[in-house]
């Protein structure tokens, strides 16, 4: 059985069994979100998002459409997603550009993922990294833009 905490606003949409969804969270119609997901207070799912088993969203995260969560990640507060490449007030693309979170992946504090990017399976994204680009799997990434430092040990 899954928990909606009375003072989050739930549209329809798909919740795992065991998946707990905390106060002041936004989920629009249409999401799917796996089973034993942790949804932390104050952050918004749009409807055009999957969230995969197993995976944490920390506060003041928000899931724009386009995004795909695998399973086992960690979204650490305050990560930014972003899928307009030239957002404009009242100007929308024909089709927004999704980011692509792969299973085992962990995204820092602050970390800003810009759209279309791919974060690889197992990969870390530290705190307040800016990524511009694809993350490939098990590297460890910092800094502004986002480089590489290292690769996750076995």
């Amino acid at each position: 059985m899954s928990f909606i905490h009375l003072l989050a606003d739930v549209a329809e949409c798909s919740i795992g069994e065991g998946t707990k969804v905390w106060q002041f969270v936004v989920i629009l119609k249409g999401a799917k979100i796996g089973r034993d997901c942790n949804i932390c207070a104050q952050t918004l799912i749009e409807g055009e998002v999957v969230v995969g088993d197993r995976v944490t969203v920390k506060s003041g995260v928000q899931l724009w459409d386009g995004t795909r969560v695998e399973d086992d990640v960690f979204i650490g507060p305050n990560a930014t997603f972003t899928n307009d490449r030239y957002p404009r007030s009242k100007q929308y693309p024909g089709a927004f550009s999704g980011i692509r979170v792969c299973k085992g992946a962990s995204i820092g504090a602050n970390a800003t993922i810009l759209p279309g990017i791919t974060i690889g399976k197992e990969a870390m994204v530290g705190a307040g990294a800016v990524v511009t680009q694809d993350v490939p799997p098990k590297a460890v990434v910092v800094g502004n833009p986002a480089r590489i430092i290292r690769y996750v040990e076995e």
